[in-house]
C-alpha cells in the first residue's frame, strides 16, 4: 500500500482527527512545493489559504461532536496554498478510515490548474468569438443596407451600359461597312495606276503604289478585327462544323499567305497522317490559321522560314504554326489573348491587338485548346488542338 501511495500520480495526505498531518506522498509534496519534513506533524491548514485555514479546525470539532460530515466521500473543488504563497485549484476527495482504534482521514488531491487555465482560455475565446460574431453581423447588416442602396444605381448603370454597348456595336458595324467602300476604291485605283504605269517602268511610282496598297491592306485588316470583335461580343458567331478537307484548306491558306509574306520569307506546309477530313467550321479555322501566320510574317524578319503543319490522328486534329521571330516577353505572355493587348517589343509594327483574342474565341467556340511557347528573340510556337467529335 505504501508503494502504491508513494508512486501515485495524484497527491495523497493523511491527517489525524485533530488535523495534524501524518503522511504526505511525493506527488503532494510536488504539488504544494514542500519537502515531507516541512509538513508532517503540522496542521493541514498550513496548506489552505484564508478564510479556509481558520475555519478548518472548527469544522473538525463540529464533526467530532455531531458526527455530521459535509465533505467526506464527496469530490469537491477547493483552493490550495503553495509554499511560495500562490494559490491553485484542485479536486479533493476525503475518506475516513478506522485504524488501530482511531480515525484517520485520507485526502486525495488532483491538481486541476491546467484544466482551469484551459477553461478560462475557452471562456475568453468564447467571449472574443461572440464579440467577433456580433461585429461581423453588424458589418453584414451594414453591407446589406449598402447593397440595397446601390441596387437601383447598379440597375441604372447596367441599363446605360447595355445602351452604350448596343450603340458601340451599331457604330462598329456601320463604320466597318462604310469604310470598306472607299478603301476598295483606293485599292482598285492603286492597282489601275500600277497597271497603267508599267510601260514607264518608274521605280518611284511602284514604290508609292506599294505604300498605298500596303496601307489599305492594314486598314482593311484593322476593320476586319473590329468587326470580328463586335460579332463575338454580340454573340453573333456560331460554329457550323462540316467535314472539312484540312489538307486542301491548309494548302490554299499557304498559297494565299505566301503572297503577302516579306521578301524571301517562305511558308512551309506539312501534313501528318493518312486522314484528311475532320469535322470543323472551315471559316473559323481559316480565320485562326490566317491570324497566326499573319503574326508570324509580321513579327519575323526577311529571309526566314515559317513552319505550318497539320495532323489528324485517332483523337485530335492538331494545327501548329512556328516562327523564329522576335518572340514574346515572358512578362507579357499572361496577357497575350486579352483584347487590344500588344507585347512591349512590337515597336511600330502595325496591329490592333485583337487577332489573338479572336483566335482564342474561335478555338473555344469549336471546343479546342490553344497553347503557345515563346522565347525572346527565339521565336514562337502556337498549337491548336481540336478533339474528335
Amino acid at each position: 500500500m505504501n508503494a502504491i501511495i508513494e508512486h501515485a500520480i495524484d497527491g495523497v495526505i493523511t491527517i489525524d482527527d485533530k488535523g495534524k498531518i501524518e503522511s504526505i506522498n511525493p506527488s503532494a509534496c510536488k504539488i504544494f512545493q514542500y519537502d515531507e519534513g516541512e509538513v508532517v506533524a503540522n496542521n493541514i491548514s498550513m496548506l489552505m489559504p484564508q478564510p479556509f485555514r481558520s475555519e478548518h479546525d472548527g469544522y473538525l470539532d463540529r464533526y467530532r461532536q455531531t458526527g455530521h460530515a459535509h465533505i467526506i466521500g464527496i469530490d469537491r473543488e477547493v483552493t490550495g496554498l503553495k509554499k511560495d504563497g500562490t494559490t491553485f485549484p484542485f479536486k479533493l476527495g476525503v475518506s475516513e478510515v478506522q485504524f488501530s482504534g482511531r480515525k484517520i482521514y485520507i485526502g486525495f488531491i488532483h491538481d486541476i490548474s491546467r484544466e482551469k487555465e484551459a477553461e478560462e482560455q475557452l471562456k475568453e475565446y468564447a467571449a472574443h468569438l461572440e464579440k467577433e460574431v456580433e461585429r461581423r453581423t453588424n458589418f453584414l447588416k451594414d453591407t446589406v443596407n449598402e447593397l440595397k442602396d446601390a441596387k437601383e444605381e447598379v440597375s441604372f448603370s447596367l441599363e446605360k451600359e447595355k445602351e452604350l454597348g448596343q450603340l458601340k456595336s451599331r457604330f462598329v458595324s456601320m463604320a466597318s461597312h462604310e469604310f470598306r467602300t472607299p478603301l476598295s476604291a483606293v485599292q482598285l485605283s492603286a492597282s489601275l495606276i500600277e497597271k497603267y504605269t508599267q510601260p514607264f517602268d518608274n521605280e518611284n511610282i511602284r514604290k508609292h503604289v506599294y505604300k498605298i496598297k500596303n496601307a489599305v491592306g492594314n486598314l482593311t485588316a484593322i476593320l476586319n478585327d473590329f468587326l470580328s470583335l463586335e460579332k463575338l461580343e454580340a454573340g453573333k458567331i456560331e460554329p457550323a462544323p462540316v467535314d472539312t478537307d484540312i489538307v486542301k484548306l491548309s494548302e490554299e491558306i499557304t498559297k494565299e499567305m505566301q503572297l503577302v509574306a516579306k521578301q524571301n520569307q517562305t511558308i512551309i506546309y506539312e501534313h501528318t497522317g493518312t486522314e484528311r477530313m475532320f469535322l470543323l467550321d472551315p471559316d473559323l479555322l481559316k480565320n485562326c490559321i490566317i491570324n497566326l501566320i499573319s503574326n508570324a510574317i509580321k513579327y519575323s524578319g526577311e529571309n526566314t522560314f515559317i513552319e505550318f503543319s497539320t495532323e489528324i490522328n485517332d483523337l485530335n486534329c492538331i494545327v501548329t504554326v512556328t516562327d523564329n521571330g522576335m518572340g514574346i516577353p515572358e512578362a507579357d505572355q499572361k496577357h497575350l489573348f486579352e483584347a487590344f493587348f500588344r507585347a512591349h517589343n512590337t515597336g511600330n509594327i502595325p496591329g490592333t491587338g485583337l487577332g489573338l483574342n479572336a483566335v482564342a474565341h474561335y478555338v473555344s467556340l469549336m471546343k479546342g485548346k490553344l497553347k503557345f511557347k515563346s522565347r525572346l528573340n527565339k521565336g514562337t510556337i502556337f498549337t491548336i488542338t481540336f478533339p474528335q467529335s
